[in-house]
């Protein structure tokens, strides 16, 4: 989390390798990272997804990049299909879905051909409140299926102490991480959690330092 401008999505691309650092160098497991890899999946704000493929198409793709044999392709896009709740949709096109399940189709993109780390853009910034929560959970339900690490970019307090482990704040331009806040929830975590008074008091303290270095910004 961090004021508008601060450097958030440029530092998710640049943790997948889609742009590179102007300075200094960034690894992961002691690996540094030189460009894309399949190591590393992506979810945009935008949902990206091709308009002339359908659904089980759209997350075939990586896994047709890889060489994953048809039957074996099929078979795994119908898992990540369950996973997300689009069973039934499989030969729709992206004009024929809502945007909540566009995104789940680019969530399942992203996690079809097996990323170790999941790299999640402001992905429900553009949805309504209610299909934002919906798909909120449906986070933690696939994490909790597969583990995977996210990393996960957002402007929304709640949804970040919510779903996180913990919360890194940036600083205003220049960004650099102010302050690493955890999160004392522990998991599996339900709706009532998100009144629980431990993640009340938490959104506070996260809401405070953003407004702080937010305010660096005013005119």
């Amino acid at each position: 989390m961090g004021p508008s401008g601060c450097g958030k999505s440029t530092f998710l691309e640049i943790v997948a390798g889609l742009i590179k650092p102007t300075s200094g160098s960034v690894f992961i497991d002691g690996r540094q990272i030189k460009g894309p890899d399949r190591n590393r999946g992506i979810v945009f704000q935008g949902y990206a997804l091709f308009p002339w493929r359908s659904v089980i198409g759209n997350i075939a793709y990586g896994l047709e990049e890889k060489g994953v044999p048809v039957k074996e392709r099929e078979k795994i896009c119908r898992k990540y299909i369950s996973l997300v709740g689009l069973s039934g949709f499989e030969n729709h096109y992206p004009f024929q879905l809502s945007g909540g399940m566009k995104q789940r189709v680019a969530i399942a993109r992203a996690l079809a051909y097996d990323p170790d780390i999941l790299l999640m853009d402001e992905p429900f910034a553009s949805l309504d409140a209610q299909t934002r929560e919906i798909l909120q959970g449906e986070i933690l339900n696939i994490w909790d299926k597969t583990r995977k690490t996210v990393i996960f970019v957002t402007h929304n307090i709640e949804e970040a102490v919510f779903l996180a482990d913990r919360i890194a704040i940036m600083s205003a331009r220049p960004g650099i991480i102010r302050k690493i806040v955890d999160v004392p929830l522990g998991r599996p975590r339900f709706e009532e959690h998100r009144t629980a008074q431990e993640l009340m008091s938490l959104r506070q303290e996260v809401g405070k330092l953003v407004r702080e270095e937010a305010s660096k910004n005013a005119i």
